[in-house]
């Protein structure tokens, strides 16, 4: 038993793979089968959750960065992920990171947030988004209130909040589907929140019979629709997780030889953010050894630098 690592405990907890058997084959998928699955997907997503690896605020950040690049494509933005990284990590202290940076700000506090939204919340998140204020979105914090409390169950009752929030704002799906994810986790009693809406919603979940227009919020058919886009972004999620999972072996491996003072707290930051500069803002280091501290591990392969540049350089699991 001592031989086992924490890394391995975790990992045998929970699973790569969602059962086969989770949808339905062979016939048509109706909304009960949809429901079914998307239950399979979320309690395997529970397991790994639950195992609450080292590792899972990287993971988190990594499915934010997605999530801020649909937004960005459903903004009529052209932002891809290394844009909206760079955006965010490159501007100054306090600095503003421009549109496409809040679009990553937004998605983060979101995959970082710990309470139920209030007022507050709300309204900094749709300042990140740009979304115009008005009184009809005054009423969307009583809306998600609502949607936590409801017997209905959780896929369902997000189906049901976002619908309500498109018929006050036709504008605001963005603001929709982040808030859903939020609802999604209160309800499955989650620590924080999983990014998991956002980055299906170009996806065939939402194509409708021929693939010729989408699904809509408050079409008979957009819960179905839900239930299944949960269930394809859980199996992207835990195959993201899987490859996190393999990296962060990699750099916990890495760490006895590297003897760097003050590199902890680099290596916490790997472990809970998607990506840091190579001068590890805020892990008192000086820039030498950051950079010192990154060339070592990136000779062991336990980081990968992210940016693709000679100057400004970005690393991360």
């Amino acid at each position: 038993m001592d031989s086992i690592t924490k890394a391995q405990i975790e990992r045998t907890t929970w699973s790569v793979h969602l059962p086969g058997w989770t949808l339905a084959r062979g016939r048509d998928i109706d909304e009960i089968d949809a429901a079914f699955a998307a239950g399979i997907a979320l309690k395997s997503l529970d397991d790994l959750i639950c195992a609450d690896p080292r590792w899972i605020g990287c993971w988190r950040d990594r499915l934010a960065l997605k999530s801020a690049a649909v937004a960005a494509r459903m903004l009529g933005r052209n932002e891809e992920e290394d844009a909206l990284r760079d955006a965010v990590l490159l501007a100054p202290a306090d600095g503003n990171p421009g549109p496409a940076g809040k679009l990553f700000l937004a998605t983060r506090m979101l995959a970082r947030q710990t309470a139920m939204p209030g007022t507050a919340f709300v309204s900094e998140l749709v300042e990140l988004l740009s979304i115009r204020w008005d009184m009809k979105l005054s009423s969307i914090v009583d809306l998600t209130d609502a949607a936590t409390q409801s017997g209905r169950a959780a896929p369902l009752a997000i189906a049901d909040l976002i619908s309500a929030i498109m018929a006050l704002r036709p504008d605001a799906e963005v603001l929709a589907l982040t808030l859903a994810d939020i609802v999604l986790a209160r309800k499955l009693k989650w620590a924080r929140p999983v990014p998991l809406l956002l980055p299906v919603r170009f996806g065939s979940a939402f194509r409708t019979i021929g693939g010729r227009g989408r699904v809509r919020p408050g079409e008979p058919a957009y819960p179905k629709a839900i239930c299944l886009a949960l269930v394809s972004s859980v199996e992207a999620a835990l195959q993201s997780a899987a490859d996190i999972d393999r990296r962060a072996a990699r750099l916990m491996a890495a760490v006895p030889k590297v003897r760097t003072k003050g590199g902890d707290a680099v290596i916490q930051k790997l472990l809970n953010e998607d990506a840091i500069s190579a001068s590890a803002p805020g892990c008192n280091l000086s820039r030498w050894a950051a950079t010192r501290l990154f060339e070592r591990l990136e000779s062991f392969e336990a980081v990968r630098e992210v940016s693709g540049r000679s100057s400004f350089r970005m690393f991360g699991l």
